[in-house]
């Protein structure tokens, strides 16, 4: 039974496209917690609150996880109420001029509703990323010290998106346009001034913004 249960967590994992330490934070365990319950047997059953929430992430019965075989498909509003942890990854994406990055600490993770993160696109889970901005010039739309939400796997370029990009080694975050000059760099503060004309293969998309926060 244990190695049943062990064996459908790993194909739900697989088929998600998410990976065991993403699985591991959502669930407030160490990194190493799921990959070592699916190869290494330890612990040799799943905690019930685990098992819940991870039915509840995946929209699965209990069942299948270990549970009664009576507790039947899950509910919409409990596979509603699951969260995601984004990590906060120890960089900063400049917002200003150009300037170089500044390293940002590692911070609290900050929990997305599931249903949420649907809504504004975001692919695999374990791609998003929470990082910092710094600087003004993609004012009003983001200010310094806002936390941007980052899918790194939305690399492919929409016009009009925002995306934290480095370009000739400098990391930023901007809008991305396109017009007769080819691909623009735009900042919405207009006191910025546009990048254009540059060598397009100096230009390296790390992801697209999909959501940002602010302390008021």
């Amino acid at each position: 039974m244990a190695d049943d249960v062990r064996t459908a967590l790993d194909a739900l994992i697989r088929e998600r496209g998410e990976d065991y330490s993403a699985i591991s934070r959502l669930l407030g365990r160490n990194p190493a917690y799921i990959q070592q319950f699916i190869k290494r047997g330890s612990p040799r059953r799943l905690a019930e609150e685990d098992r819940v929430r991870l039915a509840a992430y995946f929209r699965v019965p209990e069942s299948r996880l270990g549970g009664r075989s009576g507790d039947g498909p899950v509910e919409e509003a409990t596979a509603a109420s699951a969260l995601v942890t984004v990590p906060r990854i120890a960089i900063g994406a400049s917002a200003g001029p150009g300037g170089i990055a500044e390293i940002e600490e590692r911070d609290r993770p900050i929990a997305f509703d599931d249903g949420l993160l649907r809504d504004l696109g975001a692919g695999r889970r374990a791609a998003l990323s929470i990082i910092r901005v710094a600087g003004e010039s993609m004012e009003p739309t983001l200010r310094d010290g806002d936390d941007i939400l980052v899918d790194r796997d939305a690399i492919e370029v929409r016009p009009g998106g925002i995306y934290v990009l480095r370009l000739d080694d400098l990391l930023m975050v901007k809008r991305l346009l396109r017009d007769d000059r080819g691909l623009v760099v735009h900042s919405d503060n207009p006191a910025h001034p546009e990048i254009a004309g540059f060598d397009p293969a100096t230009l390296q998309v790390i992801g697209r913004v999909l959501w940002c926060g602010r302390k008021l």
